[in-house]
């Protein structure tokens, strides 16, 4: 599975045809790189690291969508010292990982970006490309981001438009000549509006946004989803608050008179971290089939869903960690494929998994 961008142009051979076409889309929440995650990928420490170990469960889920996206909340700097909270350091086998996992696009514009400054803005994006990543939310200078953004993305026929902003930084400003796209409704308003000139079959924004550990989403949340959607946004998708927030339809009058509906998925939750707040071990994969057909200019929805993740922390009888994201709802079915975890640990798993489908009742489960 190879995710292939283009900038302004169809690729050869990928004309639609007369039938209805389906691209499946899988989003994945908040990757992050707590100093235990780094501490437990180390072979040689500040030398050799492997996470591979992290993502063998979910790695069939992401390998059969056709598109698969996560939010990396984490920097790249290239060089020691990996460091976890505050500042977001983590070595670049991290990508690597998560590129043999599946993904193929990830976003890197949230509260972290600047946590290893300019250079870590441009080797976080160096390298992500380097490993055939799509990345956008960030860029080495104003003349990239002019380049790539809106990112177009081409596949099966299909023609996205991304955009990815966050709410701020941390406070640590961005240094130039980098670009972190910070959630402006005014200049999301011209980057929507170029989407929309670019003429896609569906626009998706993910957004870095919210409370962190609230459960639902704030009334500033549903104004900004709104306004995307108003101004062109088909679909929105949530990070930032490391819980699971609620997957609605939002409902939008338009300017022409009529009514347009758009789906937000307000918080996707953790993918993999170590945190250990309440509900914080676990978030969801959000997966969606856009239909299209030949003439159409626009996408629809098809079947979508959610697939409860769980973060696993095996520990050895010689005390080595290793951090698993595990699909709860196999865990549930399957227990046996997922050898050796503790009672309390399965006591934690359920506890998630029955707390998230309560909560997200509306929401089915792919």
């Amino acid at each position: 599975m190879r995710l292939i961008l283009v900038i302004g142009l169809l690729l050869t051979g990928q004309a639609l045809s007369a039938q209805t076409d389906t691209l499946r889309l899988i989003f994945a929440g908040d990757i992050m790189g707590h100093t235990p995650q780094i501490q437990s990928a180390a072979l040689v420490p500040n030398q050799s690291y492997n996470y591979q170990p992290c993502f063998q469960y979910v790695k069939p889920l992401l390998e059969k969508a056709d598109i698969a996206i996560g939010n990396l909340e984490l920097t790249l700097p290239g060089k020691p010292p990996y460091t976890g909270y505050p500042m977001f350091r983590s070595p670049d086998a991290l990508a690597v990982a998560l590129k043999d996992a599946g993904f193929d696009l990830l976003v890197t514009a949230n509260n972290h970006s600047n946590d290893s400054k300019a250079l870590g803005v441009v080797n976080t994006i160096e390298t992500l490309r380097k490993l055939e990543f799509v990345q956008t939310g960030t860029f080495k200078d104003a003349r990239d981001r002019a380049a790539l953004y809106p990112l177009m993305v081409y596949k099966n026929g299909f023609k996205l438009a991304m955009l990815n902003y966050t709410y701020g930084t941390n406070g640590i400003p961005t240094e130039a000549p980098t670009v972190v796209n910070l959630i402006d409704t005014a200049q999301i308003r011209k980057d929507l509006e170029e989407a929309r000139a670019r003429k896609p079959h569906f626009i998706i924004a993910v957004m870095h946004w919210g409370l962190e550990y609230q459960l639902t989403e704030n009334a500033e949340q549903r104004a900004l989803a709104r306004f995307m959607i108003r101004h062109g946004a088909d679909l929105i998708i949530g990070a930032h608050p490391h819980v699971v927030q609620p997957v609605k339809w939002e409902s939008v009058d338009m300017p022409n008179g009529q009514t347009k509906k758009a789906l937000v998925v307000y918080s996707l939750g953790n993918f993999i971290s170590n945190q250990q707040k309440v509900h914080t071990d676990g978030g969801i994969m959000f997966e969606i089939d856009l239909l299209h057909q030949k003439g159409v200019p626009y996408a629809e929805y098809g079947r979508y869903g959610m697939i409860p993740v769980f973060r696993y922390i095996h520990k050895s009888p010689e005390g080595k960690t290793t951090y698993y994201a595990i699909p709860a709802n196999d865990w549930t079915k399957h227990p046996d494929a997922y050898p050796n975890m503790p009672a309390a640990s399965q006591t934690a798993l359920r506890t998630f998994y029955n707390g998230l489908t309560k909560r997200l009742s509306d929401c089915p489960q792919w």
